[in-house]
């Protein structure tokens, strides 16, 4: 290799320059999201068939797209849940599912079924993805515009300025109040005129139509003709003809009054208490989150001339900022950890040129990095920079390595000037250890191509940016390091490394006393070590607690609330505000938007029932936990009859995504509804006393009640009446009837058809409607019908096929694992009634999944290591001893994370298997040192310590201290590589010991000869 590479310096030179240019215009040019792009195999299918009894929407229904769906490929499972006229169906695929072909499917197996529902049915099916939320939100108040002229402005004027920025998906407009023309009846005077609210709807509708009744050519022009009556306002309403006869000509506004009016409104959007229309803008699955926000308010400010005075535009949620944060706080991390990996390079080598050398592999090893992140179709997310921060001490570990090693081959030629050899000929020796200490570590991410989930979604980013940057530390560090180090090494760093040496061989002496007195009885020594440190280990496990995702920081939270049901929206809108004022009141807040009978990612939602999106000040306030508990506990007191929630957005992200948005679920699944009833209020009371349980759901949410009319078909009969005609009359009368529309600029606005409002706003004034008859005689309601108010039903939830009641709870101050150990526990003490099952589902479920995921890509890298020393050094002694020594490294793992607190996450199980790789890689280090074709005995044993142990502390001291700020959870986007941290570099501090101390016991009570050398 250094011939060639002595050879070819300015090809290398030319090269290195050149991925350090494509890189940093890579790095520019890479899309910035908050998580990796993930597939999640969930398709959502909502359903709207007007307004109807439950139990009539899951059989009419909701059973038949069930039945429908159940037949679409692939489709693992289906859960629905009904309620009044409107059903939504979750189908969850297996992972790796070509989601786009699913989606699609999905749509032809429900248009199939239309046929044979209600008429007037509507569905829509959509893929759920991390773009289904915001990832900017934005608000407009006017102390003086109506909310009819503010909703327009942010409909007609914003949403399309906004769409057309590159990554923009959509702009939804929610809030305001829309425009109507409203024709309210007379009774009375229609029954004068022998007419009926049937026959006011269809003159309306006769006089307000655009038809093409053909086309002419006239003197070689070809003209199309129009038969144009439409109706241009308010006035043509009222001129409208309704009857000529005797009584002359009776126009509309003889017998009606023609208002305008917004139409009847069921939700309701406020922004720091003020009434507001929210514009949610969704982007595109490649969008640059950074970019197109930026983009966003650019285009805002340039529109800010033509935006009205009285109009303000605050912005409610802006996930480009915990991207940026995220980006700042890992970006931070990558510096202060190279700034100490340099200190710790300087430390033992005393070299500033050996400090450059590496100050200038790092930033390009990360930049080349990002040309195969970008190759990939990937971003920067909060996997992929933690990647990179993690990969630090790794990156920086190939270059040092392969320098200490030049360094101790230059210093024997400074003690023996006799000897032979330079820079390039002694960086030939370190390939194979190089690229075995790489592989190492490499192969322990390649299980992860198999892992699936939300785990494998999350971590193969992570595994794809940190295997990159070793491949590439790698090249470089055999390539561009020998080659630099030969041209600014000079004598005098040498010398300076000499003088550095005294402290290290004082330690490395006391080092050999001490394998000199272990190595008497190695397999003693051994034997006591891995018991204890397996004892310590498997206590310290039993003590961990246990979570799904790490816990941080997002700055935010979403609460949910829902009012009792059948609860008007007035007076939700009451109760809610009382919780704006406690808001307000909390200094912790910076701004918070509400919602009712709306939620920011979706789903089914009544007018009692809504969410809140607080945003928290980003300098000086208190951890989130304890923001969220205060303002529980204060609505819980002061705000009796409202029902919250709160969740941060990852978590309720991702909860929303994989169908699971709860950390607890007990799932109560039977045949027997009302058995199911009976047993949710048992599994709540019961669950509710355990300690960090809080806001228990019973999972049956009711619906508002709701007046029955029943006709009395023998009495409408003699009346000339049957039910559907009353049905028809009774539509028109109460709900009012949308006739047709008139064009007003851009706008189009309905014509209602309707009563006044006296006629219909109490129970009791329902009975004195007044129906017409066939032969034009009037009749009140309640000569032929009875009216009764039935209770609410609730709504029905169905897990493939079968009925299913879900009792919900989150977590306070308590890990997952063993909290649901003890609702387990609990729960099976119950005496639920018969033919009641319990599964546990939620983020619990989702836990035990990528636990159990996690293990199998553990053993497997370990065995896949085990696999690859087998082939470096052909010894079962050295395979045997190095797995043993990875096991106790990894055992260690658990006490970290109990000293630290830090629970047992996705995160930790991660930092757990990649403790494997590192700690192989010191052994690869060790293992070379040894010489070939020997049993090696205890001078071998100690002397390649001696030799490895200035290599082996400043790979471990450069890895720990690179991880130190992720550790110490500095910045914002640190939380999710924290657990990881903490597990690496408890490993490297057990594993350093045990490569220098346990492998060579455990090597000369097992060892044979090595019939290989990794050198």
């Amino acid at each position: 290799m250094s011939r060639w590479v002595s050879g070819q310096v300015r090809f290398i030179v030319l090269a290195f320059a050149l991925l350090a240019l494509s890189g940093s215009a890579s790095a520019l040019r890479l899309p910035v999201s908050l998580f990796p792009h993930i597939d999640f195999p969930r398709v959502v299918v909502a359903l709207d068939a007007g307004d109807r009894p439950v139990d009539q929407m899951v059989n009419q229904v909701t059973r038949p797209v069930e039945q429908a769906l159940r037949t679409v490929p692939g489709v693992v499972g289906v859960r629905s849940t009904s309620s009044r006229g409107s059903a939504e169906l979750s189908v969850n695929f297996a992972w790796g599912a070509d989601m786009v072909a699913a989606t699609l499917q999905a749509e032809s197996a429900v248009n199939a079924v239309v046929p044979d529902l209600p008429a007037g049915t509507r569905f829509e099916v959509r893929r759920m993805d991390p773009t289904v939320f915001p990832v900017l939100g934005l608000a407009l108040v006017s102390s003086s515009r109506d909310p009819i002229a503010l909703r327009d402005f942010g409909r007609l004027q914003l949403a399309p300025l906004l769409s057309s920025v590159p990554g923009v998906a959509s702009v939804n407009v929610l809030g305001g109040q829309e425009k109507e023309y409203q024709v309210l009846a007379d009774p009375a005077r229609l029954q004068a005129l022998g007419l009926s609210i049937e026959d006011l709807a269809r003159t309306l509708s006769s006089n307000n139509v655009v038809v093409s009744t053909g086309r002419l050519e006239d003197r070689y022009r070809l003209y199309l003709v129009l038969a144009d009556n439409r109706l241009t306002g308010i006035d043509d309403i009222r001129r409208t003809v309704v009857q000529t006869g005797t009584r002359g000509v009776v126009e509309l506004d003889d017998i009606a009054q023609v208002v305008t009016r917004q139409t009847p409104q069921w939700t309701r959007v406020t922004s720091q208490g003020r009434d507001a229309v929210l514009l949610n803008i969704r982007q595109t699955p490649d969008a640059n989150s950074v970019a197109l926000v930026k983009e966003v308010r650019k285009r805002i400010a340039e529109f800010a001339s033509q935006t009205p005075p009285d109009v303000k535009i605050v912005t409610y949620y802006d996930q480009s900022q915990l991207v940026t944060a995220a980006a700042s706080s890992v970006r931070d991390s990558i510096l202060l950890g190279a700034l100490l990996a340099g200190i710790v390079l300087f430390v033992f080598l005393r070299s500033l040129r050996f400090m450059l050398i590496v100050a200038l592999l790092l930033p390009v090893t990360l930049a080349a990095t990002t040309i195969v992140l970008g190759l990939m179709g990937m971003s920067f997310n909060m996997m992929t920079l933690g990647g990179m921060a993690a990969a630090v001490g790794l990156v920086v570990d190939d270059a040092v390595v392969m320098l200490e090693h030049l360094m101790r081959r230059l210093q024997e030629r400074h003690r023996d000037p006799t000897a032979g050899g330079g820079v390039l000929e002694a960086a030939t020796e370190m390939i194979r250890p190089l690229i075995g200490s790489t592989l190492a570590t490499v192969l322990v991410f390649a299980p992860l191509a198999f892992l699936g989930g939300v785990t494998g979604g999350f971590f193969k980013a992570l595994a794809i940016t940190m295997s990159a940057a070793l491949v590439i530390s790698l090249l470089f560090a055999l390539f561009v390091a020998p080659l630099l180090a030969d041209r600014w090494v000079r004598d005098r760093d040498v010398q300076q490394a000499e003088k550095s040496g005294a402290i290290l061989d004082r330690f490395g002496g006391r080092y050999e006393t001490l394998m000199r007195h272990l190595l008497k009885a190695p397999g003693r020594i051994a034997l006591i070590v891995g018991l204890v440190m397996l004892v310590v280990g498997g206590f310290a496990y039993t003590r961990v607690g246990s979570g799904f995702m790490p816990r941080m920081d997002e700055g935010g939270f979403i609460l949910d609330y829902y009012a009792a049901p059948g609860t008007s929206l007035a007076e939700t809108d009451r109760l809610l505000r009382q919780v704006e004022v406690i808001l307000q009141n909390t200094p912790d807040v910076e701004s918070y938007s509400r919602r009712t009978g709306l939620q920011l990612g979706g789903g089914l939602s009544e007018a009692n029932e809504g969410d809140f999106f607080v945003r928290l000040k980003s300098k000086g306030r208190r951890p989130i936990e304890a923001v969220t508990a205060e303002v529980r506990s204060r609505v819980e007191a002061t705000v009796p009859g409202l029902t919250i929630s709160t969740a941060q957005l990852m978590e309720d992200l991702i909860g929303d995504l994989t169908a699971v948005p709860q950390p607890i679920e007990v799932k109560l699944l039977g045949a027997d509804e009302a058995a199911l009833k009976t047993a949710s209020p048992q599994v709540v009371e019961a669950i509710g006393k355990i300690r960090g349980v809080i806001e228990v759901d019973g999972g049956l949410r009711i619906a508002g009640d709701a007046i029955v009319i029943t006709v009395n078909r023998p009495a409408a009969a003699l009346e000339g009446l049957d039910p559907e005609a009353i049905t028809r009359q009774l539509e028109m009368l109460t709900g009012g009837s949308v006739i047709g529309q008139i064009q007003e600029g851009d706008k189009l606005v309905g014509v209602r058809v309707w009563t006044e409002g006296s006629l219909r706003d109490r129970v009791r004034t329902l009975e004195d409607l007044p129906l017409r008859a066939p032969d034009g005689h009037a009749l009140p309601l309640r000569r032929i019908a009875t009216l009764s108010i039935a209770p609410g039903q609730p709504q029905i939830t169905r897990e493939n096929l079968q009925p299913l009641v879900a009792v919900t709870a989150r977590l306070e101050g308590r890990d997952l694992g063993s909290a649901m150990r003890e609702v387990s526990q609990t729960v099976s003490r119950l005496n639920l009634p018969a033919g009641v099952r319990v599964e546990y589902g939620g983020l619990y479920a989702e836990q035990q999944k990528s636990f159990r995921d996690l293990a199998v890509v553990f053993v497997s890298a370990l065995l896949l290591v085990g696999l690859l020393f087998l082939y470096l050094f052909r010894n079962w002694a050295a395979v045997g001893s190095i797995v043993a020594t990875l096991i106790l490294a990894a055992s260690s793992v658990f006490l970290g994370l109990w000293v630290t607190g830090t629970e047992l996450n996705i995160s930790a199980m991660m930092g757990l298997t990649m403790v494997i790789g590192i700690v192989a890689e010191l052994g690869v280090f060790y293992l070379a040192e040894l010489p070939a074709g020997e049993r090696p005995d205890p001078d071998a044993l100690i002397a390649a310590g001696r030799a490895r142990l200035r290599p082996i502390l400043m790979s471990a001291l450069i890895a720990i201290l690179a991880l130190a700020p992720l550790a110490l959870g500095l910045g914002e986007g640190s939380a999710m590589q924290k657990p990881l941290a903490i597990a690496i570099i408890t490993g490297l501090l057990a594993g350093v010991p045990l490569i220098l101390i346990f492998t060579p016991t455990l090597l000369a009570r097992l060892s044979t000869p090595l019939r290989g050398r990794a050198q």
